[in-house]
């Protein structure tokens, strides 16, 4: 059996009691050491196989779930966040399908929830901004071309652009293009929940100035919209007096 576990954003705390019972139970752990924190392996059995997923190829991966499998061991694959972004998981699968092994999910907290409590930050604010989107500038891997930076823009829905710290010129240019003024609020996190946690305020304009001033040229995230000003926004109707619910009649 493999289990797909999120490890959370960063602080080992921050998994799930599931996550955590897994890991705990696990004779072989692949997990991707450029991102996970290792004091989530602390835990672990003393006879657990570790591996490192960052000096790994997909194959060499699969060879090792292949292996445990046929050795009747239980595998966790510990991916950063929540596993369902950004985590290449859908080829793993297919491949252990085609294999006959089975496999589950665990979810974890993903980054852009760390990062919004880095910065105490709210991403739905009514009359604000009532959408998030998460995406990435196209680099070594592209993005399909609908959903270009600038498009999504367009929105001016609040978004998160998550492995692009590198790009920040190039992600202003393309928000500026797709709507966003230059002086629209933004955020960078760096290793949201990490000791080491970074935030900075900044605008669609700043971006790059902010992450080079601060030696920021990766494993950050970019907050860009209003929302990040928390500012202008208005009373939830949910907890208004004036506001009926299946569980509370209106008091005025």
């Amino acid at each position: 059996m493999v289990h797909f576990v999120g490890a959370g954003p960063g602080a080992p705390d921050l998994i799930t009691v599931r996550g955590q019972r897994l890991l705990a139970e696990a004779d072989v752990i692949i997990y991707a050491g450029s991102l996970v924190n290792p004091q989530l392996l602390e835990g672990k059995k003393k006879e657990c196989q570790v591996y490192n997923s960052a000096v790994m190829t997909l194959e060499e991966v699969l060879a090792v779930m292949e292996e445990a499998e046929e050795q009747g061991k239980t595998t966790v694959r510990l991916h950063t966040g929540d596993p369902c972004i950004y985590g290449a998981i859908r080829e793993q699968m297919d491949a252990l399908d085609e294999k006959g092994i089975a496999y589950d999910t665990c979810p974890g907290v993903s980054a852009f929830c760390g990062a919004a409590s880095a910065l105490n930050l709210e991403y739905t604010l009514p009359d604000v901004s009532q959408s998030v989107i998460i995406t990435r500038m196209a680099g070594r891997t592209p993005v399909p071309e609908q959903e270009e930076i600038a498009s999504l823009a367009s929105h001016q829905a609040t978004m998160v652009v998550f492995l692009s710290a590198g790009l920040l010129e190039q992600l202003s240019e393309r928000l500026v293009a797709g709507g966003y003024s230059k002086d629209t609020p933004a955020a960078i996190v760096y290793k949201a929940t990490w000791p080491e946690e970074e935030t900075y305020l900044c605008t669609v304009g700043t971006l790059a100035e902010t992450a080079e001033k601060h030696k920021i040229t990766k494993t950050a995230l970019m907050i860009i919209g209003k929302a990040v000003t928390h500012s202008h926004y208005a009373r939830s109707d949910l907890y208004h007096p004036a506001f009926s619910t299946e569980f509370r009649e209106s008091s005025q």
